[in-house]
């Protein structure tokens, strides 16, 4: 039997110390910020069965779930009809943002940037300014779908795009070949797995998305969600939120299947 020795905590130093002692004060802080109270979690439970004994048995008459049904199909329509467009124009998007393809620095930098300003506006806010934009209905809620999916492909195009092997790009570069030549023969085919993967990642996304653009006007079924709270018809929330874990939770599995199928190994 080999004797292991116990690995030990070194003593921090006097300047991590403090900065063990800052983090703890920020965590409190940020608790006490968000209303972090015992007395509400304990509380929590009675109130929670509550709702549980209102909201089940989940509302099943059937012209129930027809329109619920129909608002499920819009729901995914604004998904699938979102990542679509927004994968499609992810692409020259994330040419100009890889590095050493077909724009300068300065270019990469600016567009990741934007990049970077729409993945930190949540998908919701992104509905609300088309709703005020076009109106209210589906086809904000697919815009919104589209400009995150911008935001969430563009990135990691980009970065797909940069890690790709040069093998190929650098002979075609020696032959004389355009630099749009090289992207379109070399760049693109080489990424194509990791363009796939993460194109189906950003279809489960959208769908996960679409679910709650409802709630601010934008289509979908996230209306009747809200619906359904605002007027404590507890058992038609609950089949709603039934409906949409069975449809994300679907979505997930035939894309981790159409995966496999296509590049062969999940990411």
């Amino acid at each position: 039997m080999t004797d292991t020795a116990l690995t030990r905590f070194e003593r921090p130093s006097a300047i991590a110390f403090l900065g063990y002692a800052f983090g703890l004060v920020i965590i409190f802080w940020c608790l006490a910020g968000a209303g972090f109270s015992l007395e509400k979690v304990a509380s929590a439970p009675p109130r929670f069965a509550d709702f549980a004994s209102r909201a089940f048995p989940p509302n099943l008459e059937p012209q129930v779930l027809a329109r619920l049904g129909w608002k499920m199909v819009e729901t995914l329509q604004i998904a699938v009809a979102g990542a679509f467009i927004g994968v499609i124009l992810s692409v020259p998007v994330a040419l100009i943002a890889a590095k050493g393809l077909i724009a300068g620095p300065w270019v990469n930098h600016t567009v990741r940037t934007i990049l970077s300003f729409i993945r930190a506006v949540p998908d919701i806010a992104w509905a609300l300014v088309f709703v005020v934009a076009v109106g209210l209905g589906p086809f904000a809620g697919m815009l919104a779908i589209v400009v995150d999916t911008i935001g969430f492909c563009g990135r990691f195009f980009a970065d797909d795009m940069e890690a790709t092997d040069k093998g190929s790009a650098e002979s075609l570069t020696a032959t004389g070949a355009r630099k749009i030549d090289v992207v379109a023969c070399a760049t693109i085919p080489g990424a194509m797995p990791a363009l796939v993967s993460t194109s189906l990642f950003a279809l489960e996304k959208a769908v996960r998305s679409s679910t709650i653009l409802g709630l601010v006007g934008a289509g979908g079924i996230g209306i009747e969600l809200k619906v359904g709270f605002d007027l404590f018809d507890y058992p038609t929330a609950m089949t709603v939120v039934l409906m949409v874990a069975v449809v994300v939770v679907g979505i997930e599995a035939v894309s981790g299947w159409a995966r496999t199928k296509i590049i062969g190994e999940q990411r």
